[in-house]
C-alpha cells in the first residue's frame, strides 16, 4: 500500500489543530476558507456590475470566462488538482457571480440608477483583485482535497456556506446567500 503524502498531511494537520484548541474541528469549519474566498469573489461582483453598467457591456464575456477557466485549471494542476474539478469549481464560481450581476442591474433598473460611485476600471483594478482571490480559492481547494472527496463533502459544504451566511446575514442580501450557493455547488469530487 501506497502512502499518500497529501492526505497523511492533511491528517497530521488535522491532529494538530484539533489538539492545539482542545477540540477536533469539524470538515465545514475546515472548508470555511474556501467559502469566504468564493463570498469575496461575489462581493468583487457588484463592482464588476457598476463597471458593465458603466461601459454598457452585458454580463456574458464568454472570451473571459474561458480565460479565468484555463488559468485556474493551470494553476490548479501545478497544486496537483485535476482539471476536471477545477474547471468545474471556477465554472461555478462564474455562474454565481453572474447571478449577482444580473441581480444588480435588474434592480438597478427597476429604480432607474446606481449607487453613486467613482468609475470602476475592470481591467486595471477589478480583473486582478479576481486573479487574487482566485489564486486563494486554488490554495483551499488544494487544502482540501481529503474533504472534498469524501461522502460527506455536500454536507458539509452545505453547513460551511450555512454558518458563514448565518454570521454575515445583516451584510449578505438574499441574491448574494443563494448565489454562494451556486459558486459553492461544485466544490465536491
Amino acid at each position: 500500500m501506497q502512502l499518500n503524502k497529501t492526505k497523511l498531511g492533511l491528517v497530521v494537520a488535522l491532529t494538530i489543530t484539533a489538539e492545539a484548541t482542545g477540540y477536533p474541528q469539524s470538515a465545514a469549519d475546515h472548508l470555511q476558507r474556501l467559502v469566504e474566498a468564493s463570498a469575496q469573489r461575489l462581493v468583487i461582483a457588484e463592482q464588476v456590475a457598476l463597471a458593465k453598467w458603466d461601459s454598457g457591456t452585458p454580463v456574458e464575456d464568454t472570451s473571459r470566462e474561458a480565460q479565468v477557466i484555463a488559468r485556474a485549471v493551470k494553476e490548479g494542476e501545478l497544486r496537483g488538482l485535476d482539471q476536471a474539478s477545477v474547471s468545474n469549481f471556477f465554472r461555478a464560481q462564474i455562474e454565481a457571480n453572474k447571478l449577482v450581476q444580473y441581480s444588480l442591474l435588474a434592480e438597478w433598473r427597476r429604480v432607474g440608477k446606481v449607487p453613486n460611485h467613482t468609475p470602476v476600471n475592470l481591467a486595471g483594478t477589478i480583473r486582478p483583485e479576481l486573479d487574487q482571490v482566485q489564486t486563494t480559492l486554488i490554495t483551499e481547494l488544494a487544502e482540501t482535497v481529503v474533504i472534498r472527496a469524501s461522502a460527506s463533502c455536500r454536507t458539509d459544504i452545505a453547513k460551511a456556506v450555512g454558518k458563514y451566511v448565518s454570521a454575515h446575514k445583516d451584510s449578505l442580501s438574499a441574491p448574494e446567500a443563494i448565489a454562494l450557493d451556486r459558486a459553492m455547488a461544485a466544490t465536491c469530487k
